[in-house]
């Protein structure tokens, strides 16, 4: 694996429209917006890449319009015109494997049953992205674990979760400085070492 990286395309994973906005399927698009926000840079449509697209520096963080499942669209979109390479590419996406509270770096990999990451490795012609996974949980850990993945993924989180994921998303920010760097290696120690314990309280 690579130490360094350069990346050019943040790519948020989520659905457009307000019924989505606060559901954990949109984990990626919460992330787009804050590090916007960090950096200074403002979303504008950009229908040529069914996309929101806001620049800074010589990073765009994206956030296809095309729903989930289309995702790639989007991403091949911007990789053909720009140039980019999948390693250039950092997709940051919601992760059922993962407790919320925990986020992770990687590259390569599967795609865990992720339609989003799917659609993206068919439409790049390869799986060597990186990806920022913002753990949800899984629906046989919450207190439904009858609940079937796709209502699980769309539904909001409970407060409890949602102040868990919070608490991951500042820590993937915080560690934006060396993504920016291409500093892989440093970002993945910061955010797999300092993960918080994410057992439940017994008070």
């Amino acid at each position: 694996m690579p130490a360094e990286a350069h990346l050019r395309l943040v790519v948020g994973l989520g659905n457009p429209g307000r019924e989505h906005l606060a559901t954990r399927h949109n984990a990626g698009f919460w992330f787009a917006d804050r590090l916007a926000s960090r950096l200074g840079a403002s979303f504008t449509h950009e229908s040529r890449f069914q996309s929101d697209v806001a620049k800074t520096g010589d990073v765009r963080i994206v956030k296809p319009l095309t729903y989930m499942n289309l995702s790639g669209r989007a991403v091949g979109a911007l990789a053909r015109f720009f140039g980019h390479l999948p390693g250039d590419i950092l997709v940051v996406h919601d992760e059922l494997d993962l407790k919320p509270g925990e986020a992770k770096l990687k590259l390569g990999g599967g795609v865990a049953g992720h339609n989003g990451l799917r659609d993206i490795q068919a439409q790049l012609g390869s799986p060597d992205f990186w990806r920022l996974r913002i753990g949800i949980g899984h629906p046989r850990d919450s207190a439904l674990p009858q609940q079937a993945v796709v209502d699980y993924v769309l539904k909001p989180p409970r407060p409890e979760e949602l102040s868990a994921i919070d608490a991951a998303l500042d820590r993937a920010l915080d560690a934006w400085p060396d993504l920016a760097r291409g500093d892989m290696e440093r970002a993945m120690q910061d955010l797999h070492t300092r993960a918080p314990d994410t057992r439940e309280s017994k008070t």
